[in-house]
């Protein structure tokens, strides 16, 4: 299997340290959407990061579809699958404040200042504070459940790329339990191993 997507995107990169966790061979291919967009769409046509091409050669797109794709074939990656509600609840808020972080960082980096909306940054802009919020009341002091899983991946993936792209939005300041909990979380050699930096590989975990 091969997994397509920079590692500085917080979706390519919870695909990639989930399944460095449970241990599923893979190729990571660094290819950007922006800088290499033929070679991107040669491999996954609707350019959609993380993309993954599985054995067949179909390419499946959307973190979530992925990572539910691979729990069907791979009982290690079913395992990280939230079972609580509050795991639950924290990968939802998660993901939320990936989408939001994301958005802002587009908005700033793609838009020109006569294209911006304020309206819409202020929009996202709270629901990333709300998101974040959520996950400072909730951050335990391990994981969420008894191991880590994909709510403690997508935690720590999430608070990554706001400090990576936008942290003049967000001050780190305010959310210290988060800070923590990401640090451990970096810690990890799935983590290590797939760092978020653009162009960087990962490997797989043997």
């Amino acid at each position: 299997m091969q997994l397509i997507g920079m590692l500085d995107s917080p979706y390519v990169r919870r695909v990639a340290v989930a399944m460095q966790s449970a241990g599923v061979d893979f190729e990571h291919k660094p290819i950007s959407l922006f800088r290499h967009v033929d070679a991107f769409s040669a491999l996954s046509p609707m350019l959609k990061a993380p993309s993954l091409i599985v054995d067949d050669g179909v390419a499946l797109v959307e973190s979530g579809v992925i990572l539910d794709y691979l729990g069907a074939r791979f009982p290690a990656v079913a395992a990280l699958r939230p079972q609580g509600l509050t795991a639950f609840a924290a990968l939802g808020a998660a993901l939320t404040v990936m989408e939001k972080a994301v958005q802002i960082y587009y908005e700033r980096t793609l838009r020109s200042p006569g294209e911006r909306s304020e309206s819409w940054r202020e929009r996202i802009t709270r629901q990333l504070g709300v998101g974040l919020a959520a996950l400072e009341r909730s951050v335990p002091a391990a994981h969420y459940e008894a191991k880590p899983g994909h709510a403690d991946i997508a935690v720590a993936c999430a608070w990554g790329f706001v400090q990576a792209m936008i942290a003049d939005v967000v001050a780190a300041r305010d959310y210290p339990r988060l800070v923590a909990f990401a640090a451990r979380s970096e810690a990890t050699p799935a983590f290590r191993a797939a760092p978020a930096i653009d162009g960087v590989k990962a490997e797989a975990m043997r």
